[in-house]
């Protein structure tokens, strides 16, 4: 099916953590011979393989994916970054005449490109800026999120609790400017013509396979994972260490707690995100397809982009 090169169509893959985004767009991708952008924030760094839950190889090797292991764990990648990026891979696949496929959980990150968000200009205050991460390392990142939430709701919505930094930033342009960091992220008009697809499936479910996969993680070697990136230098206090999974990890490594408690608080706090995920694609977003996740959502998922108006050259591109 041709498109305008002008059109710049998109599938996003959207859901909740382990609900399956990855195999239906690796699927979908390969179906359509299509590429893929991860919009999963922690799928960025190099040597985060296990605890990130990233593509397997035979499923990188099936379709080009881009922005993965494209940084190390000390070079945290800021939404302008990722954003900045996501374009110019995107722009690189619509030249190659592919079609893209975003897939990920970061509702940030999927929005922030997406919808074209401008991004506050504020300037950094070094002091303050210190101030609020020694404030966020003594709370722990749950309640120094949570004070954020008390101050600008939606904010928090769109920021992983356990992401310290960009809870920093948030609270910061707050404190400098005087109004909600929400307020100050202004919506442009998004450049992409777009289908979001979501996958759900009952709570119940997502849980189990929230535990299976918690447990093959440990069998495939995150305990290990973790111990070589602290032997490589990378200090547990980085943002990126901050992650579920990986903080815990470190936690159990320095002697704070058993690896049962890492096990039972890494579950926790998985189901605590997965919920806040799908609040929030949910309350924000009613453009999105939901599909129960089974045996027949990909030929679904195939019939909503061949349906969909991706194809369609407007009147005012057709000359």
């Amino acid at each position: 099916m041709p498109w305008h090169k002008l059109h710049r169509p998109v599938v996003a893959i959207l859901g909740p953590t382990a609900v399956g985004k990855t195999a239906l767009a690796v699927e979908l991708a390969e179906y359509f011979n299509g590429e893929i952008v991860s919009a999963d924030s922690r799928q960025f760094y190099r040597g985060m393989d296990i605890g990130t839950a990233k593509p397997s190889s035979e499923e990188l090797a099936r379709v080009p994916h881009h922005l993965i292991d494209v940084s190390d764990p000390d070079e945290p990648w800021s939404l302008a970054a990722f954003k900045r990026e996501a374009e110019t891979a995107l722009a690189e696949i619509h030249n190659r005449g592919k079609l893209p496929f975003l897939v990920g959980g970061t509702g940030q990150y999927v929005y922030g490109l997406l919808d074209d968000w401008q991004i506050p200009s504020q300037q950094p205050d070094t002091r303050l800026r210190e101030v609020l991460e020694a404030w966020g390392r003594s709370l722990g990142p749950y309640p120094f999120h949570h004070k954020l939430a008390l101050i600008d709701p939606a904010a928090a919505m769109v920021i992983q609790p356990e992401n310290l930094r960009r809870t920093v930033r948030a609270l910061e342009v707050i404190l400098l400017t005087g109004h909600r960091f929400s307020e100050q992220r202004r919506v442009g008009v998004s450049p992409y013509s777009l289908l979001k697809i979501g996958l759900i499936r009952p709570r119940a479910e997502l849980y189990a396979r929230v535990d299976a996969r918690i447990a093959a993680m440990l069998a495939d070697g995150l305990v290990e994972e973790v111990r070589q990136l602290r032997d490589r230098g990378f200090d547990a206090a980085l943002p990126t260490l901050s992650a579920i999974g990986y903080r815990e990890i470190c936690d159990y490594l320095d002697g704070k707690i058993s690896l049962d408690e890492a096990v039972t608080l890494m579950k926790r706090f998985t189901r605590d995100y997965i919920r806040r995920q799908a609040n929030w694609f949910k309350q924000n977003d009613p453009s999105i397809h939901w599909l129960q996740a089974e045996s027949g959502t990909t030929a679904q998922a195939v019939k909503l982009v061949e349906n969909s108006e991706l194809w369609i050259v407007p009147q005012n591109l057709a000359a």
